[in-house]
């Protein structure tokens, strides 16, 4: 006992005494922490540094607060914005025939191109004082995810220059000679910007983009100024062949000091209208045969004056903390936006062609195989808007949550692709075949665009979530950076030894609170509400305590190797990707209401969510490094083994059967749908035929139940069936001609375009 007594005061000592605990602890661990971590560049500094912590922190530090997530207000339109939805937007949904767009002219109308223009549709951000609509970021997502449901291409080209692009770039950083000249003309339409940052050697290192820029003296206008000689040769720039103005990134050199003593100034941005001499518009890309503007743009040895540098020559030089903390914004607008009009779009109109199209005598939806994918879609779909809505609402916040934002980047378009997929294997034959007929094709050809652009998804997924939310998120490991680089050796050694502290205390915290979240399942983990959906916060808590420490032990034992074993923190980004589309998911269930019809889609989502987290954890223990820490880790987090599961099939046929027949929870899941008046649009046609079918339905139990008496044949073609149903007095004239109606209308929308030989030939390429 006096040992333990013993060993107790020395322990104290030892952390108690500043100098001893220094001395002792944290100098030698200061050494290794800075051999294990070292110190980060410029660039991946201000990567770090920009953009916001916002949810992501709570997650990922392992307490979340539920009661702070369901504070945040709830993302929606104003009064004006509605308006422009109820007009502006589905009159330009009803100028858009997107199979001549895409397949025949290659480019929209002329009248569409001025309608955009003159209605502000390029203006959605930029500010009302100089002519914008200055919309919130929740309109700018729902209006681009509406138009997506008619036409990609129209999409794209609204969504651009109210992503990142010089709009963006102006008003953030943009002096006010700058916003003055730029603004008012790109709010008119009488601008048209683009953004060149992509080249044949950089894509998504922007890093390393090759072009230059070298300070020197040159002519403009008749007089001999400071300015810029420029190099540059970019690729995949949207808007591009249509521009009037060019925003520019290019790497900065002052090889003669003229601005100051650095040599190499680093990332700059500049904005130049394209009819300045030397700018070249090159050729047009056609990217999956989508017809929205995407082209390439060079120049050689192109004089620019020094004050068309985005912010002016302050600014020189600071272009990478600009594009990181705008593209963190577009990112969760623009890619979320497109992502989440193609559930409302694939989940709408693929429980529509379940209840009509049928096989073996029924409705393709009552298969069990086809109940999974369309099951599937509607889940899917349900996080998807829930995490636009969130998302979006978070920019609202005039945050800029960067790890958030690349999240909802990756998941979205993921699981975009995943839903498509399965519309399509629904549709089957009915989803190949191009033509007018065909809703689903142009969106497909779509998806790689997406997964590709605003950071390639593979390094999304492997170096940015994680990458990014490990220092970001985490509540110490920045500062700890910061320590290390101090050159200033003795005042960092300060610095650090207060942070370990706190650390050492943070990650005793997470190990015996993993432990006993494990032991107890996470049974006495609070939860803000009561009913269905307590058990998921609690579930979700656990696994955020789980997140913390197994990415403080990965910190440890890995250091500066963790970044590049890619495939084992990409699983530790997943769990943080997960907790959070969970996250959306239950704020958005709570937001609504908490409507009943609502609970299958949200525990199909939850525990698929919890699935996918404990899958990852399963792969990183199974490739950690170290197979005793795995262990441990494992038994801290897992005592009784992961036993997380993929929502039952009966879950899966609720939301299945919530799709084949009209209701209110349809409409909701697909507000944003496009549907076409009358028969000649196919979403209209189908529609028509879903509700003709359903209709129909008491009418046609009168002839099953004839079938069944053997008075009506089985098994013969639908227009003999009512004539026979007629004739026997089963059914009146008036069934007779509804039933008529419903049969013309099912069969044109399961039917497929064809075309007469050369047709196609006069619009290839």
């Amino acid at each position: 006992m006096s040992m333990l007594i013993l060993l107790l005061v020395v322990l104290i000592v030892v952390l108690g005494v500043a100098d001893i605990r220094r001395n002792l602890i944290t100098k030698p661990v200061f050494g290794i922490f800075k051999k294990i971590l070292p110190p980060l560049s410029d660039t991946e500094r201000e990567a770090m540094e920009a953009g916001d912590v916002w949810w992501d922190g709570d997650l990922f530090q392992g307490k979340p607060d539920w009661k702070k997530l369901h504070a945040i207000p709830k993302a929606q339109l104003s009064a004006e914005e509605q308006s422009f939805m109820d007009n502006e937007v589905d009159t330009l949904l009803k100028m858009l025939d997107d199979y001549k767009i895409v397949q025949e002219q290659r480019d929209l109308p002329p009248e569409v191109w001025q309608f955009i223009k003159d209605n502000g549709f390029f203006a959605m951000i930029i500010p009302k004082s100089y002519g914008g609509r200055e919309f919130s970021a929740i309109a700018n997502s729902t209006i681009v995810s509406r138009i997506a449901t008619r036409s990609l291409t129209a999409a794209v080209t609204v969504m651009v220059p109210n992503s990142l692009g010089p709009g963006e770039l102006l008003m953030h950083y943009g002096t006010q000679e700058q916003k003055d000249r730029w603004l008012p003309g790109l709010a008119a339409g009488k601008e048209v910007p683009c953004f060149a940052l992509t080249g044949p050697e950089a894509g998504s290192d922007a890093g390393g983009i090759p072009d230059t820029g070298v300070v020197c003296k040159g002519q403009f206008e008749g007089q001999e100024v400071l300015g810029i000689r420029l190099n540059w040769d970019k690729r995949y720039i949207t808007l591009a062949p249509v521009a009037t103005v060019l925003g520019l990134a290019f790497k900065l050199y002052d090889p003669e000091n003229l601005l100051g003593a650095k040599t190499e100034l680093g990332i700059t941005c500049a904005l130049i209208p394209t009819s300045h001499e030397g700018v070249e518009i090159g050729d047009r890309h056609f990217p999956m045969n989508m017809a929205f503007m995407n082209g390439t743009t060079y120049g050689k040895d192109v004089f620019i004056p020094l004050d068309w540098i985005i912010g002016g020559p302050d600014y020189a030089g600071r272009g990478w903390r600009m594009l990181v903390e705008c593209l963190s914004a577009g990112r969760g607008i623009s890619l979320p936006a497109l992502a989440t009009a193609t559930g409302h779009l694939a989940t709408r109109m693929t429980g529509a062609y379940s209840y009509v199209r049928q096989q073996f005598g029924m409705a393709i939806g009552k298969f069990e195989g086809v109940q999974e994918s369309l099951g599937r879609i509607g889940a899917y779909t349900y996080s998807l808007e829930a995490m636009r809505v969130m998302t979006a609402g978070a920019i609202d916040l005039n945050l800029s949550p960067s790890v958030v934002t690349a999240i909802a980047k990756y998941h979205m378009t993921e699981m975009s692709r995943t839903l498509l997929n399965d519309a399509f294997d629904i549709h089957s034959g009915r989803a190949i075949q191009v033509g007018p007929k065909n809703y689903l094709a142009h969106g497909y050809m779509g998806i790689p665009i997406s997964i590709t652009v605003e950071g390639a998804n593979i390094l999304t997924r492997n170096l940015m979530i994680f990458g990014q939310g490990a220092t970001r998120c985490h509540p110490y490991v920045l500062q700890e950076l910061e320590a290390a680089a101090n050159p200033n050796a003795e005042e960092g050694l300060q610095q650090f030894d207060s942070l370990l502290m706190k650390h050492i205390g943070f990650a005793l915290g997470n190990t015996f609170g993993a432990l006993w979240q494990g032991l107890t399942l996470g049974c006495f983990n609070s939860s803000p509400v009561s009913g269905e959906t307590a058990k998921y916060y609690k579930q979700l808590s656990r696994m955020s305590r789980a997140l913390a420490l197994s990415a403080d032990f990965s910190m440890l034992m890995l250091g500066g190797d963790l970044k590049r074993k890619e495939m084992l923190s990409a699983r530790l980004g997943d769990v943080l990707s997960h907790l959070y589309i969970a996250s959306a998911v239950l704020k958005f269930y709570e937001d609504n209401g908490r409507q009943v019809a609502d609970l299958p889609f949200v525990r199909y989502s939850i525990e698929r969510n919890l699935f996918e987290i404990g899958k990852a954890f399963s792969g990183f223990f199974q490739n950690f490094p170290s197979a005793v820490v795995a262990r441990l880790l494992k038994t801290l987090v897992f005592p009784f083994g992961i036993g997380y599961k993929m929502p039952a099939d009966a879950v899966t046929q609720d939301i299945s059967d919530a799709l084949l027949k009209p209701g209110v929870i349809r409409d909701r899941l697909t507000h944003l749908c496009f549907i076409g008046e009358g028969d000649e649009d196919p979403t209209g046609l189908m529609e028509s035929a879903f509700i003709a079918v359903h209709e129909a339905q008491p009418i046609m139990k009168k002839i099953y139940a004839a079938q069944k008496q053997g008075t009506v044949p089985r098994k013969i073609p639908m227009e003999q069936l009512i004539a026979k149903a007629l004739d026997i007095n089963v059914i009146t004239a008036d069934e007779a001609k509804q039933l008529t109606r419903m049969n013309e209308l099912r069969f044109a929308s399961i039917s497929v375009d064809s075309f007469k030989p050369g047709v196609l030939s006069k619009h290839s390429l």
